[in-house]
């Protein structure tokens, strides 16, 4: 049985980081295409980062520079640091998982196993 079981975020001020995790059973999370999408109070669901088997990266335009995904084989765990958190960060985020795609993807339609989610929020 596939599963995605997320950890880490929280509450943390302006200019702070934080590591979100999501730890993979029931496949190899280094062979799927794997992402994290993020949905803030009122709008909609935003890919934020997402990396495939090859290592390849995409990070949509708002967090490039300040969020770094990677992948730990050893422990089928991704993680997705977040730096220079902004209150615009705040939202809830879900780790993904896609057995069809082979190259990173920000559409969230591509992915069919999905985290609980977990809160991020930054303030001043």
């Amino acid at each position: 049985q596939v599963r995605l079981v997320q950890s880490g975020g929280g509450s943390v001020k302006v200019g702070g980081s934080l590591r979100l995790s999501c730890a993979a059973s029931g496949f190899t999370s280094s062979n799927y295409c794997m992402a994290w999408f993020r949905v803030a109070p009122g709008k909609q669901s935003e890919g934020v980062a997402s990396i495939d088997s090859a290592g390849s990266t995409t990070y949509a335009n708002s967090v490039k520079g300040r969020f770094t995904i990677s992948q730990d084989n050893a422990k089928n765990t991704l993680h997705l640091q977040m730096n220079s958190l902004r209150p615009e960060d705040t939202a809830m985020y879900y780790c993904a998982a896609s057995s069809w795609l082979r190259s990173p993807s920000l559409t969230s339609t591509w992915y069919n196993y999905w985290g609980q989610g977990t809160q991020v929020t930054v303030s001043s």
